[in-house]
C-alpha cells in the first residue's frame, strides 16, 4: 500500500462530499419550503439508498464509463439522504419564535430561510454532512470495480490471497481516514452548537474541505492519453497485472511511447473502457473464450464447424467493435475442476468423469457467477454434460473461495487453471477428459486504430507485442502468479524476470 492510494481515496470522498453537499442541501431547503415536493425528495433519497453499490456504478458506468467520475456521481448519490433529511430536519427544528420575529421584520421567504433559519440549523445540518462524509469512506472501496483507484483494491486483492497484512493494512488505513475526519468534524459542530450556529461559523468547515480537496487535486485528475502514450489498466488480478507490466516494460524498452497503467479494473469494465469512441485504453490481456462468450455474449456452439474460437472471436470482435486478439501467448487459462488432494486420493480421482460415481458424496462449491444461468460454460451445462450429481452446491464470493476450499468449505470447485493459488490451497486439477471446457488462450486485445495512433511514433509496435508470442505455458504463469500471490512478490520484479529469462529484456 502507498500514500498515493490513501490521498487517492480521499480525493474521492472529497470530491463526492462537496458534489453532495451542492445537491442535497437546495434539495433539503426545498423539502422545508415546499412541503408536498418533500414526500417526493424524500422519497427519491430513500430509494437510491436502497440500491446495490455495485449495481449504482454499473448503471452510471454504462452512460459515462469507467473512473473516477463513475464513483464520485455514485458516491454522491448515496450520500444524499442524511443530508437531505438533516436539512429538512435542522429548519423545521428552528425557534418558532425567530421565524414569526423574522416575518414580522418583513423579510422575504428565502431571505428569511438562507440568512436566518439556515445558520441556526446548520449545526443539525452538519450531521448529515458529517455521516455521508465517514459512509462514503467505507463506498468508495468499491471503486476498485470500476477503474477509479483507492484502497478498495488493495482489500480485495488481500482477501483473494489470504494475505491479513494487506487487509488490515487496507482497512486500517481506512479506519483512520475514518477516525479522523469524524474528531474533527465533531469538533467542529461541537464548536457550532457551542456559538448557536452563525454564518461566519458555519462556512469554516466547508472551507476546510475545499481546500482538503484543492490539495488532493494531482491524485484526482486523469493519468495518461498524451500524444505518445500507450494506455492500459491494472487488473483485479495478478494473472493481468503480470501481463500489463510486461507490456510496459517491452515496450517502453523498445519504442519511444510511454506506458501508464491506470487504477485497477475487472476484465468486463476493462473491455467496456477499450470500446468505443470514448475509449480509456489501449489494449488489454484477454483471452478468446472469454472473448467470445463474456464480452461478445455468444456460445461455442455459434463457432462455424472448422473455425477456431481464437478466430471466431477475432473476425467477430473485428465486425463489431474495431477489436482483435493478437498472436496467442502461449498459456490456456481454461476453467478446470479440482479437489483437494486428500479428496483425489480417498476416491482415486484423475478426470471429471471419476467424479460421476462419487458425485452424490460431495460438495460443488464456486464463485456465484459459475451457477449463473447466462452462458454455457456454468454449472448447469457442465454437471449435465458429465452426468454429475452433486450432494449439494455451495456459492461462495471469488475471493473467498480459496479460503473456503482450504478449510473444507466444499470437495470440489471450478479454478481457472493458470492461477497460482491452486498450488497453494493444494488442489489437484483434473483432467477435463471429455472435452466441455473450451479453450481460453491468452492473447492481447487491441484496437485497430491504436496501431495507426501510433504509426510515426512506433510503427514497430505490434511486433514488439508479438515477441511474447509462444512464449509463456500454463506452467510458467502458475509459477508467476504464485510468486506474485503466494511468495509475495511484487508484479513488476517477477515481469522483469521472465522477460530477462527468454531474451527480451536486458538484466
Amino acid at each position: 500500500m502507498t500514500w498515493s492510494l490513501v490521498f487517492e481515496h480521499l480525493f474521492i470522498v472529497l470530491a463526492a462530499s462537496i458534489l453532495s453537499i451542492c445537491i442535497g442541501l437546495p434539495l433539503g431547503i426545498l423539502s422545508y419550503v415546499y412541503p408536498k415536493a418533500r414526500a417526493v425528495i424524500l422519497r427519491v433519497v430513500d430509494l437510491l439508498q436502497t440500491i446495490p453499490s455495485l449495481a449504482l456504478l454499473g448503471i452510471i458506468m454504462v452512460f459515462l464509463g469507467a473512473g473516477k467520475t463513475t464513483v464520485i456521481i455514485g458516491i454522491t448519490l448515496y450520500s444524499l439522504l442524511p443530508i437531505v433529511r438533516n436539512t429538512c430536519l435542522g429548519l423545521q427544528e428552528v425557534d418558532p419564535g425567530v421565524k414569526e420575529a423574522a416575518r414580522g421584520m418583513g423579510m422575504s421567504k428565502p431571505y428569511q430561510v438562507l440568512m436566518v433559519e439556515f445558520p441556526l440549523a446548520f449545526p443539525t445540518v452538519f450531521t448529515g454532512i458529517r455521516i455521508a462524509v465517514v459512509n462514503a469512506i467505507g463506498t468508495a472501496v468499491f471503486a476498485a470495480f470500476v477503474g477509479g483507484g483507492g484502497l478498495g483494491g488493495i482489500i480485495n486483492r488481500g482477501i483473494r490471497i489470504q494475505d491479513m497484512g494487506l487487509i488490515l493494512s487496507g482497512t486500517g488505513a481506512l479506519m483512520v481516514i475514518a477516525v479522523i475526519l469524524d474528531l474533527l468534524m465533531g469538533w467542529f459542530e461541537k464548536q457550532m452548537r457551542r456559538s448557536r450556529g452563525g454564518s461566519k461559523t458555519m462556512w469554516v468547515p466547508v472551507a476546510a474541505i475545499l481546500l482538503a480537496f484543492c490539495l488532493l487535486l494531482p491524485y484526482g485528475t486523469g493519468r495518461g492519453g498524451g500524444e505518445n502514450e500507450l494506455l492500459l489498466y491494472d487488473g483485479d488480478y495478478s494473472e493481468t497485472q503480470i501481463m500489463h507490466r510486461m507490456v510496459k516494460l517491452l515496450v517502453e524498452d523498445r519504442t519511444d511511447l510511454t506506458v501508464t497503467i491506470q487504477d485497477q479494473m475487472s476484465q468486463v469494465n476493462n473491455f467496456k473502457s477499450l470500446i468505443g469512441d470514448g475509449h480509456t485504453c489501449d489494449l488489454m490481456i484477454s483471452y478468446d473464450g472469454t472473448l467470445l462468450t463474456t464480452f461478445l455474449q455468444l456460445d461455442t456452439s455459434d463457432v462455424p464447424e472448422g473455425t477456431s474460437i481464437y478466430d471466431y472471436a477475432n473476425q467477430v470482435a473485428g465486425e463489431q467493435y474495431g477489436l482483435r486478439l493478437l498472436d496467442q501467448l502461449g498459456f490456456d487459462n481454461t476453467y478446470a475442476i479440482a479437489v483437494p488432494q486428500a479428496i483425489a486420493d480417498q476416491y482415486g480421482l484423475e478426470t471429471v468423469s471419476d467424479l460421476v460415481p462419487v458425485a452424490d458424496q460431495l460438495v460443488f462449491g464456486a464463485e456465484h457467477e459459475f451457477f449463473t444461468l447466462e452462458g454455457s460454460m456454468k454449472y448447469g451445462p457442465f454437471t449435465e454434460f458429465y452426468g454429475l450429481r452433486f450432494k449439494d452446491t455451495s456459492p461462495v464470493d471469488v475471493s473467498l473461495k480459496y479460503a473456503a476450499a482450504e478449510k473444507g468449505s466444499f470437495d470440489v470447485t471450478e479454478v481457472y487453471a493458470t492461477d497460482g493459488l491452486n498450488r497453494k490451497a493444494n488442489l489437484k486439477v483434473l483432467e477435463d477428459d471429455r472435452n466441455f471446457f473450451p479453450d481460453y488462450n491468452g492473447a492481447f486485445l487491441v484496437r485497430e486504430d491504436t496501431f495507426e495512433k501510433f504509426a510515426q511514433t512506433a510503427p514497430e509496435l505490434e511486433e514488439v507485442l508479438n515477441l511474447l508470442a509462444g512464449q509463456i505455458a500454463n506452467e510458467d504463469m502458475v509459477d508467476m502468479t504464485y510468486q506474485v500471490d503466494v511468495m509475495g512478490r511484487t508484479v513488476d520484479d517477477v515481469a522483469r524476470e521472465f522477460l530477462v529469462s527468454r531474451g527480451l529484456l536486458n538484466g
